[in-house]
């Protein structure tokens, strides 16, 4: 049985358990998802989906998340249905992270909203300003195993990108973009990379 048909299937009950946690102080809340960040099995992938979505912004149906993800600011994610998390991703959501439906994000992978300014040489680094930017990934997309998106960027719908990528630049409906920074090589339809850039 998928996924999809085992949340058809228990959905109701689901939305019960999630009721019932939402009256749990949102400090607990977070500490549970934490603390469950490890465990296993259904049991773990059940967990993590009634506490994340007690916590963030919204968060459809059967949206899975494997063990050892890392989410930062949730409150400023919004998931759709469908999405899969698979082990080992880091989504950092401070200056807000919205995912489309039927999305598989690969191990490894990490999503980024936020980025360090640099441009004062009086001050190190790391204690100059945050700057937020909304990262957008549509619907019906692979991020290859550890894709990096950062901060600002925008894939559109239907996109396949390459593992070991990173995103710097926003990638057009129905490309397939490979590299480090990523760039389109071709269309899923197999038209020129140049009909849709």
């Amino acid at each position: 049985m998928t996924g999809k048909e085992l949340f058809s299937k228990y959905g109701i009950i689901l939305d019960i358990l999630l009721d019932i946690v939402k009256v749990l102080p949102r400090k607990l809340r977070w500490s549970l998802f934490e603390a469950h960040r490890n465990t296993n099995g259904k049991r773990g992938l059940v967990v993590r989906y009634i506490l994340l979505s007690s916590l963030a912004k919204s968060i459809g149906s059967n949206v899975s998340v494997f063990p050892g993800c890392y989410f930062k600011y949730v409150e400023n994610l919004k998931v759709g249905n469908n999405v899969s998390f698979q082990p080992m991703c880091f989504i950092g959501a401070a200056g807000g992270i919205e995912i489309g439906n039927n999305v598989s994000i690969a191990h490894g992978s990490t999503i980024l909203s936020s980025s360090h300014t640099f441009e004062q040489f009086d001050k190190p680094i790391k204690y100059q300003d945050i700057e937020l930017k909304q990262t957008i990934i549509g619907n019906d997309i692979w991020l290859g195993c550890n894709t990096v998106v950062l901060a600002g960027v925008q894939i559109e719908n239907g996109c396949v990108i390459g593992a070991n990528s990173t995103v710097t630049k926003s990638i057009p409906e129905y490309s397939i973009a490979v590299g480090s920074p990523a760039k389109v090589i071709k269309n899923r339809g197999g038209g020129d990379i140049h009909d849709n850039i």
